[in-house]
């Protein structure tokens, strides 16, 4: 089957779990979040799970699997702590969730951000894979980014990612 063919009959709506990791957003702060909510429900995906979680890399990881355990979603989108500071821990605790890495989902956000901040974007650690049959998606905070991640990358791709990770 060629892609088109795969995309074709792939699954058109999806649960969505966000994900924002940060030690400063709130609800009334987190603007990729809410941006990101918007893009999928725009998409045709639902969102069933919304969370702020601090940059504490066993938290973070503790919740990416009991999500993913829940059997409520087929996608989890993480947004924030895929930098480089001494803060930025959230893209060690995703990569422990992890068993098959998309390695192509950073090599192409970075491509793509590069074309928009240019050097800096090589700071960005975001990374993407499958734990299970679940898709994990992990972008910078800024909303930039987010919108980036999700228009260009992973909303084109999301049905055609889970269907193969349910084979």
């Amino acid at each position: 089957m060629s892609a088109e063919e795969h995309r074709a009959s792939s699954p058109t709506q999806l649960r969505v779990a966000l994900v924002t990791i940060s030690d400063t957003r709130t609800e009334a702060t987190d603007t990729a979040g809410k941006a990101a909510r918007a893009l999928i429900e725009a998409a045709g995906h639902t969102v069933t799970a919304y969370r702020i979680l601090r940059d504490e890399p066993v938290e973070v990881e503790a919740h990416l699997r009991r999500v993913c355990a829940s059997g409520n979603v087929d996608a989890i989108i993480t947004a924030g702590g895929t930098g480089v500071s001494s803060r930025d821990r959230s893209f060690e605790a995703v990569s422990r969730v992890l068993e098959r890495e998309l390695t192509g989902f950073g090599e192409l956000f970075r491509m793509l951000s590069f074309a928009e901040i240019g050097a800096a974007a090589m700071l960005s650690r975001a990374t993407a894979g499958l734990a299970g049959r679940i898709a994990i998606f992990s972008c910078p905070g800024s909303e930039a980014a987010v919108k980036l991640a999700l228009t260009r990358l992973i909303l084109p791709e999301l049905g055609h990612v889970v269907r193969e990770a349910r084979r």
